[in-house]
């Protein structure tokens, strides 16, 4: 019977061959079918990255920047490049700088504070209310101790760097007493980045007097290059390729303010009873950072909400 077993095995398998083979002959084979062609815009264009030339002249707070240097040229020219290329990024910055701007230059200009300096939180930002790894906060980037020697109130549940109205006036602050010890705006603001000691130090190790001739660690190396290159689109979007209609812009919206001198167990209640709801509450006062607000005697806030 084994032996019967060890015949027929072998000749089933040829068999089974012998029909796979037969069988794929026959068949024919079908052919791929067809794709149709995709049209094309007649002003369809393939992606050119092209160079864009540098102003021929530019300043920062009126203190010009000095150009016929080849390495402030180049160091222009890589910020002014990537902030172009960067298009989803830098045209949403130009939709949303329009609604803090304006109220920003006001509050600079009764600083005496030159109103370039409006760009600075752009690029410490890009006025979106985050937490850097070095844990500063809101669009000015502001760290806990520096803000509270600002005059922030800054507990579990009030964090006014989240505000962007008094957080750019603590930022005046700021750059008023750093142009009083460094004695021009440019190092002012590279001063926003390594500090008013760190900048002293790095020009007096090195003998110089200026932010463009000292050499500093990469990122304050960049930071007034980069704050050049948004002002410089800002001012000329069309110049650059950013085309945006008035309406693609997002507008200031209208508030009213609710003075709270009491106690708020729930803000989630309160927002529902002022017309409102807890999301919208946290948008317009990104400064309450608990769902409750415990208020001291004799202390008041005021809560934005929309009309």
């Amino acid at each position: 019977m084994q032996r019967f077993i060890n015949i027929l095995a072998p000749l089933s398998i040829g068999l089974l061959l012998v029909y796979v083979l037969f069988d794929q002959s026959g068949r024919k084979t079908e052919a791929a079918p067809e794709l149709e062609p995709i049209p094309v815009s007649e002003n369809f264009q393939p992606f050119v990255a092209i160079s864009y030339d540098l102003p021929e002249h530019i300043s920062f707070s009126g203190e010009p920047v000095p150009l016929q240097f080849p390495d402030v040229r180049e160091r222009l020219d890589r910020e002014l490049q990537v902030n172009i290329y960067l298009q989803s990024s830098t045209l949403f910055l130009l939709k949303r700088a329009h609604r803090w701007l304006p109220r920003m230059t006001e509050i600079l200009k009764a600083h005496n504070i030159p109103e370039d300096f409006k760009y600075l939180p752009l690029i410490e930002s890009g006025l979106v209310n985050g937490v850097s790894p070095k844990e500063a906060v809101g669009y000015w980037q502001i760290r806990e101790a520096a803000g509270k020697e600002l005059g922030l109130e800054i507990t579990k549940e009030v964090d006014e760097r989240y505000d962007p109205i008094k957080s750019t006036e603590a930022a005046c602050k700021y750059l008023k007493k750093a142009y009083e010890r460094l004695g021009n705006w440019t190092l002012a603001a590279a001063s926003y980045n390594r500090g008013v000691a760190g900048i002293r130090s790095d020009l007096e190790d090195q003998d110089v007097d200026n932010y463009y001739d000292a050499h500093l660690n990469d990122e304050t190396a960049r930071y007034v290059f980069r704050i050049l290159a948004i002002k410089e689109i800002f001012e000329h979007p069309d110049k650059y390729g950013f085309k945006l209609k008035e309406e693609h812009l997002y507008q200031p919206e209208e508030l009213k303010t609710i003075e709270v001198s009491e106690t708020i167990p729930s803000l989630v209640k309160f927002a529902k009873s002022n017309g409102s709801n807890y999301k919208i509450l946290k948008r317009h006062n990104p400064w309450l950072r608990q769902p409750k607000l415990t208020v001291k005697k004799g202390k008041t806030y005021q809560i934005l909400l929309p009309v």
